[in-house]
C-alpha cells in the first residue's frame, strides 16, 4: 500500500507482527514488533499515512473489572445511562429547572441553607477557589497537613503567597484539636484542613475544630472530598465556613465537577480579598447560579447524571448513606485485622476507604498490578513515601457488600500468588459476619 494509492474512504489496513524482532515491511516499510499490530491509516485531503502501534490480543479479554479506588469510583448504570442521553442547552429553561432541582439536592446534602456553588474542575479547582475569594497576599493561614491533600493546600498557599503555618500530623493520624487550637492568633484568617485525608483514610475531627473557629475572625475551609455524601458533615450545623467536594467520590459521577458552599462570614470575607481571579470568583458564580444558571459553560452531562445521583441519596437518606459506609468500613477493618494486616489509621478511621500496611517482602507496586491486571480488581495504593507499602480499598458511593467481599478476597489470593501464607477465606469471613446483620432476617 502505498501514499499515492490512498482515496477517501479507503479502510485502515491492519497487519500483525511476525515471530522476527524488527522485521520490515517491504510495501510500507514499517518496523514491526513482535506483539503488537500496526494500523495504515489513511487521512483525507493530504494524502499521508498515520502508522499507529496498538497491542495484538491474541484471547478476549474475558476479565471483569472491578473499580474499588476512592477516586474515580463506580457510576451506577442509571447514572451513566442519563449522561448518555442527549445534550440539552445550558442557556434554555429546560437546564434552568434542572440545575435548580440540582442546586436544592446539593443544600440536602451539605446540610446547609447556603448556596452550593458548582464548578467545571475537579476539587482542587474548588479548594483553589476557596483561597482566592477569601484571602490576600501576605495572609496568615494555618494548614493542616496529615497527607497528600494537605500538601495541595499548603501548594496553593505557596502559589497565591499566603503565611501558612503547618500542622505537621504523622500519616496515618488525625490532628490534634489542641494543636489546632495552640496554631490560632487573632490575625489567622482562616484553617484549611481536609474532613477525610483520601491518602492516609484518616478521619479528622472536623466538629470539634469548628467550635475553635466559629465564634472568632478565623474562616474554617473543608476540604470534603471524600466525607461529604459518606459520613456527616453538618455545615451550618457546626459552624464550618467553606465545605467543598467533587463529583468523581460519594457522587458516584466520572470527575469534572467540584462543589463548594460558603457561609455567611465566609461571603463578607470575600469582598476583603485581594488574590486575583477570573474563573474561580465566586461572587460571579453565586449571582449566575441564584438564577440557575453558571457564569460559564458548565459540564451538562455531568449536571445531568447528578440529578440522578442525588434522587438515589435522598431515596436512600442521609441515616441510610451514613450507616452504609460505615458499615463497610467495619467489615473492610475486621477483614484487615482476620488477615494479620496492620491498618493505617488504626485510631481516626475514614468511612470512605480503608488503608492496610503490606508485609515488608511484598512490593505493592507489583501486587496492586498484578491484581488489577490478572484479577481485574483495581485498589488504590500508597502515595510518596508509603508507595508500596499500604494498599487503600475504597469502599464510598456506588459501594455495597459484595464490594467489600471482593476487594478482600482478591487481596488475599494475591498475597497468596506473592508468598504470603495468608489463611485463605480468613478475611471473607471476618467480612461477612461484620455485614451479616445488616441483611434483614429471612421472612
Amino acid at each position: 500500500m502505498s501514499s499515492g494509492n490512498i482515496r477517501p474512504g479507503d479502510r485502515p489496513i491492519f497487519r500483525e507482527s511476525g515471530e522476527e524482532s524488527g522485521s520490515v515491511d517491504s510495501v510500507a516499510g514499517l518496523r514491526y514488533t513482535p506483539g503488537c499490530r500496526h494500523a495504515e491509516l489513511p487521512v483525507l485531503g493530504n494524502q499521508k499515512l498515520i502508522r499507529a502501534v496498538l497491542p495484538l490480543r491474541t484471547t478476549p479479554d474475558m476479565h471483569k473489572r472491578y473499580l474499588l479506588t476512592p477516586g474515580p469510583t463506580q457510576v451506577p448504570p442509571d447514572v451513566a445511562l442519563r449522561m448518555a442521553q442527549p445534550l440539552i442547552h445550558h442557556r434554555t429553561p429546560e437546564f434552568s429547572q434542572l440545575f435548580r432541582e440540582v442546586q436544592e439536592g446539593l443544600g440536602w446534602l451539605f446540610q446547609t441553607a447556603q448556596p452550593v456553588l458548582t464548578l467545571a474542575a475537579s476539587g482542587s479547582g474548588a479548594m483553589e477557589a476557596a483561597v482566592a475569594n477569601l484571602c490576600s497576599p501576605g495572609d496568615r493561614v494555618v494548614v493542616v497537613n496529615g497527607g497528600k491533600f494537605g500538601e495541595r493546600w499548603l501548594n496553593i498557599c505557596a502559589a497565591t503567597g499566603l503565611d501558612a503555618h503547618e500542622i505537621k500530623v504523622e500519616w496515618g493520624e488525625a490532628v490534634s484539636v489542641a494543636a489546632v487550637a495552640d496554631a490560632l492568633h487573632p490575625d489567622t484568617r482562616a484553617v484549611l484542613m481536609q474532613a477525610s485525608e483520601t491518602s492516609t483514610t484518616v478521619l479528622h475531627p472536623v466538629r470539634e475544630i469548628a467550635a475553635l473557629t466559629r465564634a472568632s475572625d478565623t474562616l474554617l475551609v473543608v476540604d470534603g472530598i471524600t466525607a461529604v455524601g459518606a459520613t456527616d458533615v453538618r455545615m451550618d450545623a457546626w459552624g464550618i465556613d467553606v465545605l467543598i467536594t467533587g463529583s468523581q467520590k460519594a457522587l458516584m459521577l466520572p470527575p469534572g465537577l467540584a462543589f463548594i458552599a460558603l457561609s455567611e462570614k465566609a461571603w463578607r470575607a470575600t469582598q476583603a480579598a485581594r488574590l486575583p481571579r477570573f474563573y474561580f470568583d465566586l461572587r460571579k458564580e453565586r449571582k449566575a447560579q441564584a438564577k440557575h444558571a453558571t457564569a460559564y459553560t458548565p459540564a451538562i452531562s455531568l449536571i445531568a447524571g447528578l440529578h440522578e445521583v442525588l434522587t438515589l441519596l435522598q431515596g436512600e437518606g442521609l441515616e441510610g448513606i451514613f450507616a452504609r459506609h460505615a458499615s463497610l468500613m467495619t467489615a473492610t477493618r475486621a477483614a484487615a485485622d482476620a488477615l494479620g494486616l496492620r491498618l493505617l489509621a488504626a485510631d481516626h478511621p475514614s468511612p470512605a476507604a480503608t488503608g492496610v500496611w503490606l508485609p515488608d517482602a511484598v512490593d505493592g507496586v507489583r501486587l496492586l498490578t498484578y491484581m488489577r491486571d490478572r484479577m481485574g480488581v483495581d485498589i488504590a495504593g500508597g502515595q510518596d513515601h508509603l508507595t508500596g507499602r499500604v494498599v487503600r480499598i475504597a469502599h464510598i458511593g456506588y459501594a455495597g457488600p459484595f464490594d467489600v467481599i471482593t476487594a478482600v478476597s482478591c487481596l488475599e489470593m494475591a498475597l497468596h500468588r506473592f508468598g504470603v501464607s495468608v489463611p485463605l477465606g480468613s478475611g471473607v469471613r471476618a467480612a461477612e459476619a461484620a455485614l451479616l446483620p445488616g441483611w434483614p432476617p429471612a421472612a
